[in-house]
């Protein structure tokens, strides 16, 4: 599974009108952190089912809309960070270290 590049504000208005889940996870390219996370996430990516859309925001080039992101789906903003979508709404907040796949597999099944 590959990674939609979130690039745009019409593409937070679609992941907000959608139903099903989505997954968003917001990357910040000059934290050590933040690679380690999107490592992990990576590795599990296709375990993902494949009605699941996942987007990658690159916090560096789209500061603006990691904001947009937070006010729309009211999460606090944190890099790295990884929410899962369902219908419109965020249904899982994951930080740090606290980021995993496997947590967001269990809500959806």
């Amino acid at each position: 599974m590959n990674w939609i590049p979130l690039a745009n504000e019409n593409q937070i208005s679609e992941i907000k009108e959608n139903q099903g889940y989505s997954v968003i996870f917001k990357h910040s390219t000059r934290c050590s952190i933040s690679m380690m996370a999107k490592k992990r996430v990576d590795m599990d990516l296709n375990d993902l089912p494949a009605d699941v859309k996942p987007y990658f925001l690159d916090l560096i080039n789209h500061r603006n809309l990691s904001s947009q992101v937070a006010e729309v789906f009211q999460v606090h903003h944190e890099s790295p960070q990884l929410l899962l979508i369902k219908d419109g709404e965020c249904v899982l907040d994951q930080s740090h270290g606290d980021i995993s796949i496997e947590e967001a597999l269990e809500l959806i099944a």
